[in-house]
């Protein structure tokens, strides 16, 4: 693997901090806004804060968002927002990841304004240009998606087992911002796997063969800071030091592979999610030791690179990682989640094949392992 030549690019204008929902103000510019966010965001306060920061200017709220946003319950939105003039210019995602995806393929008009045309292009998987966009301002709930840093939004179809994958140059947002207030309240389930999601994307942007020195920076901050943080947070789920040092973790890990994109774990975590009801956090973080023991000894780089994370013990990383997650309550054994060992082979076997599975430095080696 060489790196001689690179590019690194990212577009988003970035505020972090506590408190810094304030500014929505100065980057909504008086247009008006439609917020995406979660069912409980009401309950929660987080529609009423953010109605009055934006007073007058927020003109429409989608709470019914779902997790890992299907095609069936995006078409009746879609539509109903494509055709509503009282949308607004600008769309507010406040939420996790499955909300900043959901606004994401609400942001890409087609012709007709219909939901169906939508599918039918990304069915097609060409490059493609939106008939009509809205801009889009994102705000993570969460610590660990870094959607709003990337361009990409999976959208799924269950009936068919299917996903299909949102990335157009008109998808990147506007803005981000990364407020650690808001997710002080998040409950457990959702503040491992979010953290355990921004290791996941740390690592799988080390082993790509779309690695660069930008990338690995943020990579090796973002990986560190997951190990030493995301235990002290699940014990103090309150604190918000901790919760500023995972935001900025998660921040750091959509940076990195929002240039390199994921890899073999990520190509694992879809059957996983799609066929086992996995959370995509945890989906994409179990395999972890069993990708980086593949990912080891293929290129004296990366090994480098990864060796930084775990203070020089390459050796010693796998099991390392191993006990990390199953200290936190996730097995890190296929057979605890109802896969046998025949259907496990099947699996990796079908994801080195895959878009994402193909990033991974260790194709070909683990190929043939």
């Amino acid at each position: 693997m060489t790196m001689e030549r690179w590019r690194y690019h990212n577009p988003v204008d970035i505020r972090f901090g506590a408190g810094a929902l304030g500014v929505l103000p100065s980057l909504t510019r008086g247009r008006r806004v439609t917020l995406v966010t979660f069912p409980e965001a009401k309950a929660l306060g987080v529609i009423d804060r953010v109605r009055r920061i934006l007073k007058a200017d927020l003109v429409r709220v989608i709470d019914h968002t779902t997790p890992n946003p299907d095609v069936v319950e995006l078409d009746t939105m879609y539509r109903d927002f494509w055709h509503d003039a009282a949308s607004g210019e600008v769309l507010l995602a406040v939420g996790g990841g499955s909300v900043i995806d959901t606004a994401k393929a609400l942001m890409v008009g087609t012709k007709d304004g219909s939901f169906a045309a939508l599918v039918d292009l990304l069915a097609a998987a060409k490059p493609f240009s939106p008939a009509r966009v809205r801009p889009l301002i994102a705000v993570p709930t969460t610590a660990g998606t870094g959607s709003e840093v990337t361009p990409w939004a999976t959208i799924w179809d269950r009936s068919a087992s299917r996903k299909y994958s949102l990335h157009l140059d008109e998808t990147w947002a506007e803005a981000a911002v990364v407020d650690p207030e808001l997710g002080v309240s998040l409950p457990a389930g959702p503040t491992l796997a979010s953290g355990l999601d921004a290791l996941s994307h740390a690592l799988e942007s080390i082993w790509n063969v779309n690695a660069n020195p930008v990338s690995d920076t943020h990579a090796v901050t973002a990986a560190g800071e997951v190990l030493a943080t995301l235990p002290a947070l699940m014990r103090d789920r309150s604190n918000l030091a901790l919760r500023t040092r995972m935001s900025q973790a998660a921040l750091q890990a959509g940076l990195a592979f929002s240039n390199t994109k994921t890899a073999l774990a990520h190509s694992i975590s879809y059957d996983m999610t799609l066929h086992h009801g996995l959370p995509h956090g945890i989906a994409c973080s179990f395999t972890l030791p069993l990708v980086l023991e593949r990912a080891l000894g293929v290129d004296a780089g990366r090994d480098a690179v990864l060796s930084r994370i775990f203070d020089g013990d390459l050796a010693g990383a796998p099991a390392r990682l191993t006990n990390f997650l199953e200290g936190l309550g996730v097995s890190t054994r296929f057979e605890s989640y109802g896969v046998s060992d025949t259907r496990r082979d099947q699996m990796i076997a079908a994801a080195l094949d895959g878009v994402r599975g193909k990033n991974f430095i260790g194709a070909r080696s683990a190929a043939t392992a």
